[in-house]
């Protein structure tokens, strides 16, 4: 878990990509987002949550809070943090949380983030953030199955 934090606060610091986190899970990964929702296999991960969903979004950062461990399962609670500042100073920031499932040999094989989506789009709207034209747009009608299960 140490090594999966290390790596991921490094991507929040300029050093590596999202595509990095991919080390960390089985083959048949599931991952769960709030946006493009479930997500199967390393390979589609790689190209959709770790890669289309985040090119773009370089400028974001997402400070981890803490985790905490239960057996396999983990909790990681961390924040979503958009450019610039409001009126009174604060950042644009969402609370979020993810889920992850151990499977041994320092591999997750599942991965649930919960945001509040409504909270990213205003931040959004209210920042003037423009989303760019490279990035990769969610399903219109995503699988939100969020089962554990293949």
């Amino acid at each position: 878990m140490e090594r999966y934090i290390q790596v991921r606060d490094g991507i929040d610091a300029g050093q590596g990509t999202w595509a990095d986190l991919a080390q960390f899970f089985t083959d048949d990964a599931v991952f769960i987002d709030p946006a493009w929702g479930r997500v199967e296999g390393i390979d589609e991960m790689r190209r959709t949550v770790f890669g289309e969903a985040m090119t773009g979004l370089e400028s974001w950062k997402f400070p981890t809070e803490f985790f905490a461990i239960e057996g396999n399962n983990v909790v990681v609670k961390w924040r979503q943090v958009l450019p610039g500042r409001r009126d009174n100073g604060r950042p644009y920031e969402q609370s979020g949380v993810s889920t992850l499932v151990y499977a041994g040999n320092g591999k997750f094989s599942y991965e649930e983030d919960l945001l509040n989506m409504v909270h990213v789009f205003e931040d959004m709207k209210d920042s003037g953030f423009k989303v760019p034209p490279e990035m990769g747009m969610p399903p219109k009608r995503p699988n939100r199955d969020f089962s554990r299960g293949a």
